[in-house]
């Protein structure tokens, strides 16, 4: 049971400091950050089975880890109001061809972001684009003026 404790733990927190993080961050992975990951994941393994080598214990960890992964999945789908809180919300960041510098602090996201994103859908200007919308993936979408 205690693996089952701890798994759960290991789950929160890393959900939660995945939130935390943003998703710029972990949109544009750099070598350094997915290395950084793996050695994440290599610590939390540690922390949870505490040498617990056994398949019982490994199937117990996974199943947990799976079934919280479904859970918020199911939680996100069955209640709109907290879907924001587990899942993020799109942010307008350029309202016909402006920048919004609220938003944009909001986000960590630079200009020069902005437009290398732009430049990848083949936008030669910003003030060509009605809204810019940074998702939840961590991606741009720009919608040009019509």
């Amino acid at each position: 049971m205690d693996l089952v404790l701890r798994a759960t733990f290991a789950f929160v927190l890393i959900y939660v400091m995945t939130r935390l993080i943003g998703r710029r961050e972990l949109g544009k992975l750099q070598a350094f950050d997915l290395i950084l990951f793996i050695v994440i994941g290599d610590l939390v393994q540690q922390g949870i089975t505490q040498s617990d080598y056994s398949a019982t214990g490994l199937t117990l960890v996974v199943s947990r880890l799976a079934l919280l992964t479904v859970f918020v999945s199911w939680v996100s789908f069955r209640f709109p109001r907290i879907r924001p809180l587990l899942d993020g919300e799109p942010v307008v960041i350029l309202e016909d061809g402006q920048l919004i510098a609220a938003n944009l602090k909001r986000t960590r996201l630079s200009l020069d972001d902005i437009e290398e994103a732009a430049r990848l859908q083949q936008i030669a200007s910003l003030e060509t684009v009605r809204w810019a919308v940074f998702e939840n993936s961590g991606d741009i979408s720009f919608i040009p003026k019509g």
